[in-house]
C-alpha cells in the first residue's frame, strides 16, 4: 500500500471563527477561507485585518498556528494628521 501523507493545516481564527489553512498561508489567504466577501473587502481596502490585540496588520503577514485576526473598519489614507497638527 502507497503511503500517503495527511494534509497538514493550521488552525487560525478569524473574528472568532476557526478556519483551517495550508502551512505558508497569509493572513489574506485565512479569511478568504472565512468569507470571500471579507476578503474582497480587505483588497478594495474598506477592511483591514487586525491581530488579536486590534493592531493592524499588512495583508500579506504569514499565519501561525493559533493566530486571531480581526476584520476592522479601514481608515482611509486622509485621516491621519499632518505633522504640526
Amino acid at each position: 500500500m502507497p503511503e500517503t501523507s495527511p494534509t497538514r493545516t493550521i488552525r487560525v481564527y478569524v473574528n472568532a471563527q476557526p478556519v483551517d489553512v495550508p502551512p505558508g498561508s497569509t493572513a489574506l489567504a485565512a479569511v478568504r477561507v472565512s468569507s470571500a466577501a471579507l476578503a474582497d473587502a480587505v483588497v478594495a481596502g474598506v477592511q483591514a485585518i487586525a491581530d488579536s490585540r486590534g493592531l493592524p496588520i499588512a495583508d500579506d503577514s504569514p499565519i501561525h498556528g493559533g493566530a486571531i485576526y480581526r476584520l476592522i473598519r479601514a481608515r482611509p489614507s486622509g485621516d491621519a494628521p499632518a505633522d504640526g497638527e
